[in-house]
C-alpha cells in the first residue's frame, strides 16, 4: 500500500488529461470489466452486509497501490485511497454496492443465481465501472495532482449506507476533507443507451414515510353507531393528504405522497379497533419536505379527532435532497462532452422523484449525481424498456468504459482545478 505524503511529491504544474488516451485505456477494460459486472450480477446480496460482493471487489483492486479500509460490524464498505503523486486537493467517486428484494425475470445467461435477488438499479454496473475508473487513475498516478477517495458503499437501497460511511470518516479518508465528490448511476430506459444527463439543484427527490395508526373501538358492522369506526376516517385522510399537497403546498416546489399500503379489519361484518397505512412523501427542498411533514401530521391529527379517535402519526425521516453544486454541475457537464463527444451529454429538464442517499455527501461537500444511458441497444425504444427497479430492467454493459473513463476524467480533472 502507498505511503507517499505531501512532502514527497514534487511541487510541479498541474498536467492536462490527454482525454482520446483516457478514452482508449478504458476501452481496453471493457471486456474485464464486462466479467467483473457480470459476476456481480448473478451473486447479488441485500443490504448492508455484502460479504461475496466485497471479497470480490477486493480481488478486483488486489495489487494496486491503494490505501484500504473495510468496514466494520455489520457493513461491508470499502474505502480506497489512491495518492498522487503530486499535491493538491482530495476528490471522492462513490458506487453502491447492493441489490434489491426482487425476483430477476430477465433471461440473461448471468440472471441472478440468488432467489429472491437481484441487481435491478445497475449498482453491478456501478461497482465495476469504479473498479476501472480506479485502474485507469492508478496507470496515471505519478501525474496525479492530489489524492482520490474511491468510495464502495452497501445499504443505499434503505440501509443508509452512506450516513454510516460518513459517520465512519470517509470524507477524510484521504486526511483533509474532499473537495468534491462525484457519482454516476445508470438508467435501463428513458435515456438511451450512452447519453450522459444530469442538472445542476435538485436532482433526485427526498424520501420519507408517513406512518399512521387511528384507534377507535370495535363493533358490529349492523350497529355502527355503537362502535367509534376508524375506517372512514382512514380513507377520509387519505384523501385529504391529496388535497392537502395541491392547497398547502407550493406547486413550483412540489410534493409527492403515495399511500401505498392500508390495513383494517378481519371480516366484513366487524368494525376494527384499527386502522393502518403508510404513505411516501418525495420533496425537492428543505423547504417543501419540511412543510409536507407539518401538514400531513396536522391533517391526520385533526380528522382523527373529528372522528373522536386516537391516533399515533410520525414521519420517518429517509434520504435527503440529492442536490448538484452548480459550479461541479458545469464542470461534469464540460467534462463528459469534452470526454465522449458532442451530444453525448444532455441537460434534464427537472429533477426525478427518485431517491438515494448521495444527497448525504451533497449536504457536506459540492457534489455532482449523473445518470449514464444503459437502455438495451437490441431495437428496443429505450422509454418502452423495463426501468430500474423492475424484475425485468436491462442493463447493457457496453458503456462500462465510458463511465470508467468519465469518474477517472472528474476526478482528474477537479484535482487539477485545485
Amino acid at each position: 500500500m502507498s505511503t507517499s505524503t505531501e512532502a514527497d511529491r514534487p511541487a510541479l504544474g498541474r498536467p492536462e488529461l490527454d482525454l482520446p488516451g483516457l478514452a482508449a485505456a478504458a476501452a481496453g477494460l471493457q471486456p474485464e470489466l464486462a466479467e467483473l459486472r457480470r459476476d456481480l450480477h448473478r451473486w447479488p446480496e441485500l443490504g448492508l452486509v455484502l460479504p461475496r460482493t466485497q471479497q470480490r471487489l477486493l480481488a478486483a483492486l488486489d495489487g494496486l497501490p491503494l490505501e484500504v479500509t473495510l468496514g466494520g460490524g455489520e457493513l461491508s464498505s470499502i474505502t480506497a485511497v489512491l495518492r498522487g503523486g503530486r499535491p493538491g486537493p482530495n476528490v471522492l467517486l462513490r458506487a453502491d454496492m447492493d441489490a434489491l428484494p426482487v425476483q430477476e425475470s430477465a433471461d440473461l445467461p448471468y440472471a441472478s443465481a440468488v432467489p429472491g435477488a437481484m441487481h435491478a438499479c445497475g449498482h453491478d454496473l456501478h461497482m465495476a465501472a469504479l473498479v476501472g475508473a480506479v485502474r485507469l487513475l492508478v496507470e496515471r498516478r505519478a501525474e496525479l495532482a492530489g489524492d482520490v477517495v474511491f468510495m464502495f458503499q452497501p445499504g443505499e437501497e434503505g440501509g443508509g449506507g452512506a450516513q454510516l460511511m460518513v459517520d465512519a470518516g470517509v470524507l477524510e479518508a484521504a486526511g483533509e476533507r474532499v473537495v468534491a465528490a462525484y457519482a454516476l448511476h445508470v438508467a435501463a430506459a428513458l435515456l438511451p443507451n450512452g447519453l450522459v444527463a444530469t442538472r445542476p439543484g435538485p436532482v433526485l427527490a427526498a424520501s420519507d414515510t408517513l406512518h399512521v395508526t387511528l384507534r377507535g373501538r370495535g363493533g358490529h358492522g349492523s350497529s355502527p353507531h355503537t362502535a367509534l369506526d376508524p375506517v372512514p376516517a382512514m380513507c377520509e385522510a387519505v384523501l385529504a393528504l391529496q388535497s392537502m399537497v395541491t392547497r398547502r403546498i407550493d406547486a413550483f416546489d412540489p410534493v409527492v405522497l403515495t399511500v401505498g399500503t392500508l390495513s383494517a379489519g378481519t371480516a366484513a361484518n366487524v368494525i376494527p379497533e384499527e386502522a393502518r397505512f403508510a404513505a411516501t412523501v418525495r420533496s425537492f427542498s428543505a423547504q417543501s419536505r419540511a412543510a409536507a411533514h407539518t401538514e400531513a401530521l396536522r391533517v391526520v391529527r385533526g380528522i382523527a379527532a373529528a372522528h373522536g379517535l386516537e391516533v399515533d402519526a410520525e414521519v420517518e425521516p429517509g434520504y435527503p435532497v440529492t442536490v448538484n453544486d452548480g459550479a461541479e454541475t458545469a464542470f461534469a457537464a464540460a467534462v463528459a462532452e469534452e470526454l465522449l463527444g458532442a451530444g453525448r451529454y444532455v441537460e434534464m429538464p427537472k429533477p426525478i422523484a427518485g431517491s438515494e442517499d448521495f444527497g448525504v455527501l451533497g449536504e457536506l461537500v459540492p457534489s455532482a449525481y449523473l445518470l449514464l444511458g444503459a437502455a438495451p441497444t437490441d431495437g428496443r425504444d429505450p422509454f418502452g424498456a423495463a426501468y430500474n427497479h423492475s424484475p425485468e430492467a436491462e442493463f447493457e454493459d457496453n458503456v462500462l468504459a465510458d463511465g470508467a473513463a468519465l469518474l477517472a476524467a472528474l476526478a482528474w480533472g477537479r484535482l487539477t482545478r485545485g
